[in-house]
């Protein structure tokens, strides 16, 4: 949020993903819709449509696509010119209907979450689209103590109430502050190394990647590395941030942005797995 990105989560179902976004919604101070993608969601359900009033006037109604958190339920679950209606506006902040363009407020985060199973009758996202994704996140099931603890505070009949702690202004504050950060030339260039490293058979290509990867990531890899490091220190108290910030956020940026060939899929390598070899 706070480097002006979005994020992808992905877990099975009932690992609280759509709760821990609603929860993060109602921690600031900003305006929170919910899409449920389904089959036959159409752009016009996201974004809004024209409508003749009873002046016989064209008039825009805005969709929930025009809220500060944007909450993408199952974002696989519906078709491509769909999906890309919303990735636009992820890109642009803005959307276009009708020849006309309408601005969106600002914060604006999109929270999608995805699931890894039951692929039968769904669209998963090209790699373009899941690019403009600064995070993929992948969610875990609980330690056993933690559950143990998620089902003690959910099975009574007590009531919690998530404060409000942070607000659009101060958000866009932080955003700003993030990107004047001071960072090292030397870090710079270790996370466009470490993003030069995953293109297969290029000047600086690891021997990994020559074996394991059909596709290596983008300039946008970088630039997300290199900003996520730096809220990375701050949120560590730190003025600068160093290669370990790095390192520390390189899985969520590069996961979604590498693609893995044949031999990797054969032999059992993960993305992750591919990663940790590269830092």
């Amino acid at each position: 949020m706070f480097c002006r990105g979005h994020s992808l989560l992905i877990g099975v179902p009932g690992l609280a993903k759509t709760l821990l976004i609603h929860t993060i919604a109602s921690a600031v101070n900003l305006n929170f819709s919910r899409i449920q993608f389904t089959p036959d969601l159409m752009p016009s359900d996201i974004l809004g449509a024209e409508t003749i009033d009873k002046d016989r006037n064209f008039k825009f109604i805005k969709g929930p696509i025009f809220a500060n958190i944007i909450l993408a339920d199952e974002i696989n679950r519906t078709p491509p010119k769909t999906q890309a209606a919303l990735l636009e506006a992820m890109q642009e902040y803005k959307v276009t209907v009708a020849g006309a363009d309408y601005l969106l407020d600002k914060p604006f985060f999109v929270l999608a979450t995805q699931n890894p199973i039951e692929q039968e009758g769904t669209y998963p996202l090209p790699e373009a689209q899941l690019d403009r994704f600064m995070f993929d996140i992948q969610l875990t099931y609980p330690s056993y103590e933690s559950e143990v603890d998620i089902v003690k505070a959910t099975t009574t009949d007590v009531d919690y109430q998530v404060q409000e702690v942070l607000t659009g202004e101060q958000i866009i504050e932080y955003q700003h502050l993030v990107r004047r950060v001071p960072i090292a030339d030397n870090v710079v260039e270790y996370a466009v190394g470490l993003v030069n490293k995953t293109r297969p058979f290029s000047d600086k290509a690891s021997e990994v990647s020559n074996k394991f990867l059909e596709w290596g990531a983008g300039p946008r890899a970088s630039q997300y590395l290199v900003l996520a490091a730096k809220c990375n220190a701050l949120l560590n108290s730190k003025y600068s941030p160093d290669i370990e910030d790095v390192q520390a956020v390189a899985k969520p940026i590069l996961r979604h942005r590498i693609v893995r060939n044949f031999k990797a899929e054969a032999e059992g390598m993960t993305v992750d797995n591919i990663v940790e070899e590269l830092l």
